[in-house]
């Protein structure tokens, strides 16, 4: 067995010598290239800049003036094509400019003025009446239109209103007017187609007026005031008027002659002196409407103040048509004299009114509190 075992072996060793592996030998690998060595790189170095290349990099640099150091965000619609730039600045404007000028919400005002013009005049309507067979004359008034008498007239307005968007408002106002009355003087007729100059007491007048008020503000025409601090509107208004005139006395202290004394019979008329013609005042509603106009402007904690011209009509003042004379009269003694009645005849007319049309001009200032 053993010698099997060998010869086994022994011929194992042979054949690995004929292939070349014999005493333990290895095979050669081949050797392989070696990677090519890449060449150092250089550092890069900046050219230097010509003279215009630094110029122009100056430029690009520099930081533009006119930029807003602290821009704000542009509101509103954009303005339609075509529009002049007048609408293209109101319809798309910044806020600091406009905003704190914009009307919003509920208000109320307060506003005082004064009334540089009072126009209108008292006439007698009754001047070509008669009555019971007593000519007009017979009761003195205002037979030549008489302007109304001004003292200091300083109208007084309350209102209650809103705005609508940035141009509109509406208020509903009460306005009062004071301070007015029948003139002092007047002419009536002296019965022989003249005109004598007699002397007025009271017939104070007052106006209280309810209004409805529209206003607009027109800064979309005028364009910027004052960098946008002043805003301009106008106004329109109509509504009733409560015009009062109190009672008043008309004094003729004129002598008429009715008759000669020398032929008068006793206790018969000879003249009339000092006739008193007693107007009973009276109120009337009317239709009344105003036109304002002004501008508009802001101050601290949401009040405003509106600077303004306005014209009201107020309608007509109307006495109540009753009038009461008492006249002096003489008679004659029989003797060709004549003496003064120890009392006095008095007359009662009725729808017998007189009246005028009032209006004026104030200018003023209204104080706003916006909510």
């Amino acid at each position: 067995m053993k010698i099997m075992r060998f010869s086994a072996q022994m011929a194992l060793c042979a054949a690995l010598s004929v292939l070349g592996l014999a005493g333990g030998g290895h095979a050669a690998y081949p050797a392989y290239a070696a990677y090519p060595a890449y060449p150092a790189q250089q550092a890069y170095q900046p050219q230097p800049l010509t003279a215009q290349q630094n110029q122009v990099a100056q430029q690009v640099m520099s930081v533009n003036p006119n930029a807003a150091s602290n821009p704000t965000r542009v509101t509103g619609a954009l303005p339609r094509v075509g529009s002049n730039a007048t609408n293209a600045g109101r319809q798309y404007y910044q806020p600091a400019d406009y905003d704190r000028l914009a009307d919003s919400g509920l208000y109320i005002g307060l506003s005082v003025g004064y009334s540089a013009s009072l126009m209108g005049a008292m006439n007698a309507d009754y001047k070509n009446d008669t009555q019971n067979g007593s000519p007009a004359y017979a009761a003195p008034g205002a037979f030549q239109a008489a302007n109304f008498k001004a003292g200091t007239v300083l109208p007084l307005q309350l209102s209650v209103g809103a705005a609508i968007n940035n141009d509109f408002r509406v208020d509903f106002s009460y306005l009062r007017y004071s301070g007015m009355s029948y003139p002092s003087n007047v002419m009536t007729d002296d019965g022989a187609g003249g005109f004598v100059k007699t002397s007025v007491s009271g017939g104070a007048i007052t106006s209280n007026a309810t209004m409805l008020n529209v206003y607009y503000n027109v800064d979309s025409y005028t364009g910027y005031l004052a960098g946008g601090s002043l805003r301009p509107y106008i106004g329109i208004g109509a509504g009733i008027a409560l015009n009062t005139i109190s009672d008043y006395v008309v004094l003729d202290n004129s002598f008429y002659s009715q008759l000669d004394p020398s032929q008068a019979g006793a206790g018969e008329l000879t003249g009339i002196s000092d006739i008193f013609a007693y107007h009973n005042g009276g109120t009337t509603e009317q239709l009344a409407y105003m036109l304002e106009g002004g501008i508009t402007t802001e101050l601290e904690g949401g009040i405003r103040l509106d600077f303004f011209v306005r014209y009201s009509g107020l309608g007509k003042v109307q006495t109540s048509g009753s009038i009461v004379v008492s006249q002096t009269e003489w008679l004659g003694d029989g003797a060709g004299g004549e003496y003064m009645s120890p009392y006095d005849s008095v007359f009662h007319y009725t729808n017998w009114y007189e009246s005028g049309n009032l209006s004026m001009v104030d200018v003023g200032v209204r104080l706003r509190l916006q909510f």
